[in-house]
C-alpha cells in the first residue's frame, strides 16, 4: 500500500502545474435588462485591465463594487472582496475607474443609478 501511495505522490509531483489565467466577470443589478449596455460596460473595463506581475492563488478573486449614475459617470468603485494580493486588487480597481465614464444608462432604465460587481479572478 505504501508503494502505491508513494508512486501516486511521485506521479503527481511530476505533472506540470496547470496554467492559470485572469478572468473577468461582471454582475449587474437585476433591474438592468439591457444586454447591449451590459456588454459595452464589460468590454470597456476589460479593455483597461492590466494584469500585474504577481497573481493571486488560483480560485482567489477581487470584487470591485461600482455605482454608475444615469449620465454614465462612475460614482464609486470600492474593493468589497480582496484577493490577498494588493497589486491585483489595485489593478482591478484601476481598471474600473480608468474605464469611466461609461455610456449613459439606457433611456428606459427607471433608476437613478446602477450597481455592478466586477469579479477579477484567477482560474486554472
Amino acid at each position: 500500500m505504501k508503494r502505491i501511495l508513494l508512486a501516486l505522490l511521485l506521479a503527481a509531483l511530476a505533472l506540470p502545474a496547470l496554467p492559470v489565467q485572469p478572468s473577468l466577470n461582471v454582475y449587474f443589478q437585476t433591474t438592468l435588462k439591457d444586454a447591449a449596455y451590459q456588454k459595452a460596460v464589460f468590454q470597456k473595463v476589460a479593455g483597461t485591465w492590466k494584469s500585474p506581475a504577481k497573481l493571486p492563488a488560483a480560485g482567489k478573486k477581487c470584487v470591485v463594487q461600482a455605482v454608475i449614475d444615469k449620465s454614465g459617470k462612475l460614482v464609486s468603485a470600492t474593493v468589497s472582496m480582496t484577493s490577498g494580493v494588493k497589486a491585483w486588487d489595485e489593478a482591478a480597481q484601476a481598471a474600473v475607474t480608468s474605464a469611466s465614464p461609461f455610456a449613459p444608462l439606457p433611456a428606459g432604465y427607471a433608476h437613478k443609478s446602477l450597481e455592478a460587481h466586477f469579479h477579477f479572478a484567477v482560474v486554472p
